[in-house]
């Protein structure tokens, strides 16, 4: 097949594609694969320069593998050799802003996947009896933030891996300097490269024809002697398609320009016949006798916008940044000058409870939605260039790219009303991130807690992971840590905070954690310390006796292990509450692993019945009666926590268990006798305020008087246990540690403030952009 059959096709009296109006040798090729014709391709890569129509042939082609479109195209007129089996429709992941994993997830959903990890997909899909076929489009728009390099990612975390399995039938629209990587993961014989630009694939007789349509009076062109001559028109048509050597989009944006503002037009000019995307331009703004650097300097904030588009409101701010000047008077002048080059978009006003999809996908069979949200309420305009090739040709005519992204940066910040991330326009608080990270500057900005929770979790975390982890503070990577929970959550704003002020509690960074309770969030809880106990099978809150108290600082060498050295604000986080000498000690009781620092042993079931005792359940059985014999008895919290660790996978290996006391409300191991320790009854828990529910990685406290629930977590890793306080303490344990967190919905009028570890960590380094506001 070659561009000769374009030629053929017409000479056969076929009707062209409406909506492409040729690409015949293209159309055969794609016909072929999707009927698996013997000999066809099971993979093809479509790739050509930017602007040669990759995404319109791709939706064409589309058109007619979709039962519906199929009866409205004139498919018994166009050349059967074009048109595919009427056969159920490919899956069709759009990248579009969306980051790798999420496009791998919307393909597990698509057909119905139960993977739980990403090369569980894989391997499903290899192991189908069908085969499947897949459609990917517009791979170079790949990524909600574009300097990052999504679309090489995407390539190769995705795309290739699909490629290589024997049931997947791929069709990939991905840029030129991708597609070289992608095709040589397969053999010659599998895999076909289209190349839109490649004389065999070109197709001159159809851009002129697309060229003549728009011009024509009733496609809504001008009444003018070259748009109602029919032979003045196609004259027109093959001379700007000439000028334009193949480029769709160059065509494209002449047209726009001659369409909306005829006036000055003279055909017979040649210098009006752009050869390129910056000479159609530039002769649209001198044609009109305005300056191209002007054109190019109104445009400039919209070639680095990120995103659906730049909201109207502050095209304005960024345009006199960029240029370094008042550019306010020429855009007022300018907007139809600026016009043909402009796409505005109508969404609709943003809304918090509305969040981007999960980006990680890990551990998450429900796999992922769009990176985008939308939310209810009035509509807002946001403008986009017509296409990406036109804001690479705006950047590469700017003297410093880098530069101009810093004055972007630095104009939306101060845009930010009192540094309140709450009060910013969605647009500042999502995509900031992506700003300055193209200037360099991410590594400062990435120090205030606010930012963290009210930016778009799959957007922040893109920008973050493209800086290399060794110029990250540590805020920046306790986000980093926590954001596949943010994303997979897919929680608000509010609930962001939470998860992030229980992440900084854990990595030792208290004002970080303090810093969002100041930030206007109604958090459902403080949390009051944390320790990185890994194995716990169980937890219980209960009473110590103070007599009984053997004090709260030796812990059986407990201050030289590694336990006690993780634990968040471990010295000096007592609050506020105190502690009555007089009074009994509220705590937990932990069992751990035999051989924790500062714990007290269990007998090991083989101990207590012998290595032949029975089943599995008589051993369960015995190891609870010997805890809760060396632990005191009925009544004793340690004996609880036994009791509710329950069979577990691993159990005998463990080398026996053991009971850890802690405090319940300040970061504190204490030396105490466990059989000591007293539990609440069932029925003063029934008295509480609160109740919980938990599930395998979930938990909920809800309030017993009206069953609403006051707080919800969710946990990155599973919960291993967990327990809530009388006085509204949740001690949850999970595989990597135990974290109390005050239930603030049962706290008092002035809640419980841990006071911050003496001394400084790794967070206190640069303010930022914004200034300190931790």
């Amino acid at each position: 097949m070659s561009a000769s059959d374009e030629g053929n096709a017409r000479t056969a009296g076929y009707a062209p594609h409406p909506y492409i109006g040729g690409r015949t040798a293209a159309l055969r090729a794609l016909a072929a694969w999707r009927m698996r014709w013997p000999g066809a391709p099971r993979v093809i890569v479509l790739t050509g320069n930017p602007g040669s129509g990759r995404s319109r042939l791709v939706t064409g082609f589309l058109m007619m593998c979709d039962p519906d479109y199929r009866k409205q195209l004139p498919l018994d007129d166009m050349d059967p050799a074009t048109v595919p089996p009427d056969l159920p429709p490919p899956a069709v992941p759009s990248p579009e802003g969306r980051t790798a994993a999420q496009v791998l997830w919307l393909i597990a959903d698509h057909f119905g996947l139960r993977a739980g990890r990403t090369e569980d997909v894989f391997t499903e899909l290899a192991a189908r009896e069908e085969p499947v076929t897949i459609v990917v489009p517009d791979v170079d728009r790949a990524g909600p933030v574009r300097a990052a390099q999504e679309p090489a990612r995407l390539i190769r975390e995705v795309l290739a891996p699909l490629a290589a399995v024997e049931t997947v039938q791929l069709l990939a629209d991905v840029p030129r300097e991708l597609a070289a990587e992608l095709a040589g993961a397969l053999p010659s014989g599998q895999v076909q490269v289209i190349d839109l630009d490649a004389p065999e694939w070109a197709d001159p007789a159809g851009l002129v024809l697309h060229a003549e349509t728009a011009l024509d009076p009733d496609s809504g062109a001008p009444q003018l002697p070259y748009t109602t001559d029919p032979s003045a028109r196609r004259a027109l048509a093959e001379a700007l398609a000439g000028r334009a050597a193949g480029s769709r989009l160059t065509v494209q944006l002449a047209l726009q320009s001659l369409i909306m503002q005829p006036e000055g037009f003279d055909p017979a000019d040649p210098a009006q016949l752009p050869g390129s995307v910056g000479e159609a331009l530039d002769a649209h703004a001198r044609r009109l006798g305005a300056d191209p650097q002007t054109l190019r300097l109104m445009l400039a904030p919209l070639a680095f916008a990120e995103g659906e588009g730049l909201p109207v409101e502050l095209l304005g701010t960024l345009a006199n940044a960029v240029a370094g000047r008042d550019m306010s008077q020429d855009i007022a002048d300018g907007m139809l000058l600026a016009a043909p080059f402009i796409q505005p978009v109508e969404t609709g006003a943003d809304d918090d409870a509305a969040e981007a999809a999960p980006a990680d996908g890990e551990g998450s069979a429900d796999g992922e939605g769009s990176a985008d949200a939308s939310g209810a309420g009035p509509t807002r305009t946001l403008l986009r260039l017509m296409h990406p090739a036109l804001a690479e040709e705006i950047r590469a005519g700017l003297p410093d790219v880098r530069d101009a992204q810093t004055k972007i940066a630095m104009a939306l910040l101060e845009a930010v009303p009192q540094q309140d991330w709450g009060q910013a326009d969605p647009y500042i608080r999502d995509h900031l991130a992506a700003h300055t990270l193209e200037a360099g500057l991410l590594p400062q900005l990435l120090t205030d807690p606010g930012l963290f929770a009210h930016a778009d979790p799959v957007v922040l975390r893109a920008a973050i992971e493209a800086v290399p982890l060794e110029a990250l503070g540590a805020p920046a990577r306790t986000y980093l840590r926590t954001a596949p929970l943010l994303t997979r959550s897919q929680a608000p704003a509010e609930m962001r905070a939470a998860f992030l002020e229980t992440a900084f509690v854990e990595d030792g960074l208290l004002p970080y954690a303090e810093a969002l309770h100041t930030r206007g969030f109604r958090l459902p809880w403080r949390t009051l310390w944390s320790a990185p106990l890994p194995g716990v099978r169980a937890v219980t809150a209960g009473i110590l006796p103070q007599a009984s108290a053997e004090g709260a600082e030796g812990a059986e060498g407990l201050a030289a292990g590694e336990s006690a050295e993780g634990m968040a604000g471990a010295e000096g986080m007592a609050g506020t509450r105190g502690v009555n000498a007089a009074a009994p000690r509220p705590v937990v009781a932990l069992l751990v692993p035999a051989g924790t620092p500062g714990s007290r042993t269990v007998p090991s079931p083989a101990e207590a019945t012998g290595p032949e005792s029975g089943d599995a359940e008589s051993k369960e059985s015995a190891e609870s009666a010997e805890i809760a014999e060396s632990t005191g008895g009925a009544g004793a919290a340690a004996d609880a926590a036994a009791a509710d660790a329950g069979p577990g996978p691993g159990r005998g290996d463990r080398g026996g268990q053991a009971v850890l006391l802690h405090d319940l409300w300040t970061p504190e191991y204490l030396d105490a006798d466990p059989a000591q320790v007293l539990r609440p009854s069932d029925d003063e828990r029934a008295a509480t305020p609160l109740g919980l529910s938990r599930g395998a990685d979930y938990l909920r406290v809800w309030a017993r008087a009206t069953q609403e629930v006051v707080a919800a977590l969710v946990s990155d890793t599973p919960i291993t246990a967990a327990d809530l306080s009388p006085d509204g303490v949740l001690v949850v344990a999970t595989e990597r540690g135990v974290t109390a967190r005050q239930i603030l919905a049962a706290a008092p009028a002035a809640p419980t403030v841990p006071a911050q570890r003496a001394g400084t960590t790794d967070a206190d380094a640069s303010h930022g952009l914004e200034g300190d506001h931790s």
